[in-house]
């Protein structure tokens, strides 16, 4: 394991290598997340070498200036693939972070030699509800998080297993680890500004799916927030869309495809699958 500083517009973003055998496979996290999400991948698949950013708002990169969007994202990726020394590579990401990957693979088509999207990314509908003025609001989970003191990391994954990850088990180290990372002295390294203008993105900007000329994998969780919610994605948003290769993972919501062993098995298949292709 090595964490770098990637100079970018505004400051510098964190970026943590976690060694395998394989080529770098870039990870790019969620609109609330860090890196040490890809922590289940590095454990279910650690022969995968994976180059996870804190993305600029978030954890170690909460302090980069500036706004926060989907094609700054894509810049900032831009140049952690300088940083890497490599031309092209394959990405992988997750939720909003597969919204940013498709945009910087539209953006800079020669660095990216596929894509694998965890349940998100392909183009879809904002949420019953959701609107650009109610963005802060239907987000006021994650927001709710940085407005506190925390006293204890337990309060904290307490919280979140209360609120956004209710189907993950809140004895599990790994996410013991990412609740660590996110606290420093009680607070939540998270700019809410960020999470809104990102998601706003997400939801009401213009996606640049349809540009895309790399394969596409891609997979899905039966749920959203917990069991029996409405998935994010019905079967004809996905029918719609020219995809390489599906993967739906019965049985598991929105953060289990990433945030439990069995999805994040899958993801490395999938990236396996990727990288056995070329």
């Amino acid at each position: 394991m090595s964490i770098d500083r990637v100079p970018v517009s505004g400051g510098s973003i964190a970026v943590e290598t976690l060694s395998g055998t394989t080529e770098p496979i870039l990870v790019v996290h969620g609109v609330s997340s860090q890196r040490t999400l890809w922590g289940w991948l590095h454990a279910e698949a650690p022969h995968l070498t994976l180059v996870a950013p804190d993305l600029r708002g978030r954890g170690d990169s909460v302090d980069v200036t500036g706004p926060s969007s989907l094609a700054q994202h894509a810049e900032d990726l831009d140049a952690v693939v300088d940083a890497l020394g490599q031309e092209a590579v394959h990405v992988c990401g997750m939720s909003m972070g597969a919204f940013v990957s498709v945009e910087f693979a539209a953006r800079y088509p020669s660095r990216v030699k596929s894509l694998v999207l965890v349940d998100g990314g392909v183009p879809v509908g904002p949420p019953a509800g959701l609107t650009q003025e109610n963005v802060a609001a239907v987000f006021g989970d994650r927001i709710a998080r940085t407005q506190q003191h925390w006293n204890s990391v337990d309060d904290y994954i307490q919280f979140l297993v209360s609120t956004s990850l209710p189907l993950l088990d809140p004895a599990d180290p790994l996410l013991r680890r990412y609740a660590e990372h996110d606290l420093v002295d009680g607070a939540v390294r998270l700019s809410a500004d960020a999470v809104v203008a990102d998601a706003t993105d997400v939801f009401f900007g213009r996606s640049k799916f349809e540009e895309l000329t790399v394969p596409i994998r891609f997979l899905h969780a039966q749920w959203s927030v917990g069991a029996d919610s409405p998935p994010m994605y019905s079967p004809q948003s996905i029918e719609a869309v020219d995809l390489t290769s599906v993967r739906p993972l019965t049985g598991l919501d929105h953060a289990g495809t990433i945030m439990t062993s069995v999805g994040a098995a899958a993801v490395g298949a999938m990236i396996d699958e990727a990288l056995l292709a070329g």
